[in-house]
């Protein structure tokens, strides 16, 4: 592979295709196993198919929450983390609109056991129950504990730092029916501290079963052995009593048309005044995503790109500029974002960039331009996947996307784009009355 990597510069690069083995259990559970013996590290990763959208409108933030209470420990493992430590590990999470995923890594001695651990998560509040439902008491005691811990960082993440209310202002001036309106930390975080203990288990219960979710394993493994591990740990535990479609197949309210611009201004104590600019762009499996993408790129990505050049360089309206897709299985959203220098107004800004789209919309962009598009995907598709553990999180996430083999394939989507796809993009999902705006004051904006 010939990589451009700028001042006309060209490198080659050899990828090498990464091999994996892909197996499914009686239960569902998907098992993907990627051996790499250079390491003595293996990674365990488990995704989750449920995310902030399959949560109810009257009870928000309960994916985030569930990302809490799976490290509060079972009856059999009262301590994950202590579990984990003498491992000589280290295991974190993350939740966000589509899926939850956990994440392990640890010397690959310690795999029986890391299964162990996760094997029993899975089982959690199930197994925890009495035959007459009634929760344990250190059950109840980790949910409340946990409902604390969320509203702490509810305060600490999104109301007590500069811009940290940004997504909780923009995803619903965006978005009025579809579940992405309402962040992975919930719409209102009294839905959190109100949860009971049966809506928990209800939520647990439904989301939480081997069919909606994606074991990944990486590092210094053997295939077979790895294998019979899983089946050893995972193959008793029942899955869905209702099963639950692929999220390809989940259907949620569609959001409807932006017939006319939306407009929002709020004043906070910020250091610099920001804009942002989103419209609602195509699924992650719609053909125009890869266009959007590289609109993106196109705009903003690097110093030499024309928003930075026209607005940091040239006319020193801001001190940065990014425009980015955020890339969510449903529509998602494609941003641009700038922060003023001081005594700089809105429309200058922001009347640039609708003229730059605009540009886009009008004449396709330069063949070079496309060229350095791809190839700078490439490079940082290439460089996500250095460490067992991307592979790892890599492999669960193209195996829920439904193309596991994108792994070693996607980039080819970005060669495949032609300036004509860009224009067509542009004009099609970047259009003036589709644009929803939010402006943070400073104080002495207002």
């Amino acid at each position: 592979m010939t990589m451009w990597v700028g001042a006309g510069v060209w490198i080659n690069i050899t990828y090498t295709m990464l091999k994996y083995s892909r197996h499914t259990l009686p239960n569902g559970l998907r098992v993907l196993l990627h051996s790499d013996t250079t390491t003595p590290l293996v990674t365990l990763n488990l995704l989750y198919q449920v995310g902030s959208r399959d949560e109810s409108p009257a009870r928000t933030g309960f994916a985030h929450l569930f990302e809490h209470l799976m490290f509060g420990g079972t009856q059999r493992y009262p301590d994950f983390d202590r579990v984990v430590d003498s491992l000589a590990g280290e295991s974190n999470a993350l939740t966000n609109n589509d899926y939850t995923d956990y994440y392990m890594t640890l010397p690959a001695e310690g795999l029986d056991t890391a299964l162990a651990l996760e094997a029993d998560r899975m089982w959690g509040y199930r197994r925890g129950l009495d035959s007459g439902g009634t929760p344990t008491q250190q059950q109840r005691k980790s949910l409340e504990v946990q409902k604390k811990v969320v509203t702490e960082e509810y305060h600490q993440r999104y109301l007590n730092q500069p811009y940290g209310d940004v997504w909780m202002l923009l995803r619903p001036l965006c978005y009025r029916r579809h579940p992405y309106r309402w962040c992975p930390i919930g719409a209102d975080i009294r839905h959190v501290q109100e949860a009971t203990h049966d809506e928990v288990h209800d939520f647990f219960d439904r989301y939480y079963t081997p069919d909606n979710a994606i074991l990944s394993i990486a590092g210094n493994i053997d295939d077979a052995a790895a294998l019979q591990l899983v089946q050893q740990h995972f193959a008793a535990i029942p899955p869905a009593r209702s099963p639950l479609p692929p999220p390809a197949r989940r259907h949620y309210p569609p959001e409807p048309a932006l017939r006319k611009p939306r407009h929002l201004s709020v004043v906070r104590d910020v250091p610099n005044a920001a804009f942002y600019m989103a419209w609602v762009m195509p699924s992650r499996h719609h053909r125009h995503f890869y266009a959007c993408d590289a609109l993106s790129d196109v705009l903003s990505t690097g110093h030499s790109s024309v928003l930075y050049q026209r607005m940091v360089q040239d006319e020193a309206l801001l001190t940065e500029v990014n425009a980015y897709i955020t890339g969510d299985l449903d529509r998602g959203l494609f941003v641009v974002q700038g922060k003023l220098r001081p005594g700089v107004d809105f429309a200058r800004p922001e009347a640039i960039v609708r003229e730059e789209i605009d540009k886009l919309s009008a004449h396709p962009v330069a063949a070079h331009e496309l060229e350095k598009v791809a190839n700078r995907y490439e490079n940082t598709f290439l460089f996500s996947q250095y460490r067992p553990s991307d592979r790892a999180m890599a492999l669960c996430y193209y195996e829920m996307l439904g193309d596991v083999a994108l792994i070693n394939h996607e980039p080819d989507h970005y060669r495949r784009l032609t300036p004509q796809a860009l224009q067509e993009a542009a004009a099609r999902y970047l259009a003036p009355h589709k644009c929803c705006t939010l402006e943070i004051l400073t104080p002495s904006h207002a």
